[in-house]
């Protein structure tokens, strides 16, 4: 099952967050250690992308520099050097820079009306038009869909950075802090300003902080959850925690192994539970965590729970079932990976119910193998 690419956003910036000063000399922020870190992170990286304002102001190579990590590629049946990847609106691309004349395979993403542009250029690349207008969306479903990149390192310019950002798309930043001022207003910034997933109550997580010589590496992944049926890359790691929850529950020959989260708007993990929790024989995933909130918590009416199974619409153990706990609580917007299959209920519809209700329900079946894991016994798999 084809599922868009994991998509790490990568930078060097001052303590000040500028990418560059506007001196005519592009401004080295990082250093040897770090050079070397990234270059580990790009032989790692199925492909790599700049926007074409970085190609005209930088003229980067984007290549794994090391020889051993390239002949690990190869030994892995990976081609010697990832994928190479730009996007333009407006086809404008120098054909004479060294992005083009190095390195393996590369790929331009455009538009409709940019696509001709670019192929008269005649570039040693494949051309991708996605539309009348660049659509990120579409973008990051061809790369994972037809190319088969997994893992897509991003490394500028700082416009493509905030719009991954703000439309949800950016699974992880990983930031190079150098320990010096740019202090000038017309230099170029990491993110640019105006509105951002959850606004500025939402907390990213920190995955890891460590020094790297004198600058310091911050890795954080956004939290947010998506909007109606528009999934974020947030959703995919709420759903991912419901599957290892799925994994911690006592094993059952009557009931399947379930796991749930419940997350605030901001980002805020709210309450977690699973099946069998606390030596409860019947009680649910979705059950065991919203009994952890306060029913009149304002927070859930724009909470999404993820749950590795759909929420049941009939049980026998208990009056309601979590469907209608759901609902009850407020919430609106359901992530699962798999729907319920006959074994224990014929017929079960519980996002049918839910969506009966207005409650918007989104099915990420990539997560489907994570989720039955815990549950083969049942399934006859």
């Amino acid at each position: 099952m084809s599922q868009p690419p994991h998509v790490l956003l990568s930078a060097a910036v001052s303590l000040d967050g500028f990418l560059d000063d506007t001196g005519p000399e592009r401004l080295l922020l990082s250093n040897a250690a770090d050079f070397d870190r990234v270059d580990e992170v790009r032989a790692a990286s199925d492909a790599i992308l700049v926007g074409a304002g970085t190609l005209r102001a930088d003229n980067p190579r984007l290549l794994v520099n090391s020889p051993a990590r390239r002949a690990a590629r190869v030994a892995a049946g990976l081609p010697e050097y990832p994928l190479k990847v730009t996007v333009t609106a407006s086809g404008d691309l120098d054909p004479a820079a060294r992005f083009w004349h190095t390195g393996g395979a590369k790929a331009v993403y455009t538009t409709d009306s940019g696509a001709a542009r670019v192929r008269g250029l005649n570039l040693p690349a494949d051309v991708v038009p996605v539309g009348p207008e660049l659509d990120w969306r579409a973008v990051l479903d061809h790369l994972g869909t037809v190319r088969g990149v997994q893992r897509l390192m991003v490394e500028g310019g700082g416009r493509i950075h905030t719009q991954l950002l703000r439309q949800g798309l950016a699974d992880e930043l990983q930031l190079a802090v150098a320990p010096l001022f740019v202090g000038e207003a017309a230099a170029p910034r990491m993110f640019g300003t105006g509105p951002y997933p959850g606004g500025p109550r939402s907390r990213l997580r920190l995955l890891e902080s460590r020094p790297v010589g004198d600058v310091v590496l911050l890795r954080y992944a956004p939290t947010v959850p998506g909007t109606g049926e528009r999934v974020s890359a947030a959703d995919r790691h709420w759903l991912a925690l419901a599957c290892e929850l799925a994994a911690e529950c006592p094993p059952s020959r009557t009931a399947f192994s379930v796991g749930a989260v419940v997350v605030a708007d901001d980002g805020t993990e709210l309450a977690r539970g699973h099946s069998r929790e606390a030596g409860d024989p019947v009680v649910h995933a979705e059950e065991a965590a919203l009994a952890k909130l306060d029913p009149a918590d304002p927070r859930l009416a724009g909470a999404t729970v993820y749950s590795s199974l759909e929420p049941c619409a009939r049980r026998a153990s208990r009056p309601a079932p979590c469907a209608r706990l759901i609902l009850d609580a407020g919430v609106r917007r359901v992530v699962t990976a798999w729907r319920e299959p006959d074994t224990f209920v014929a017929g079960a519809d519980g996002s049918g119910l839910l969506a009966a209700a207005g409650a918007d329900v989104v099915v990420l079946p990539e997560y489907e193998e994570r989720a039955t894991a815990p549950n083969r016994h049942l399934l006859g798999r």
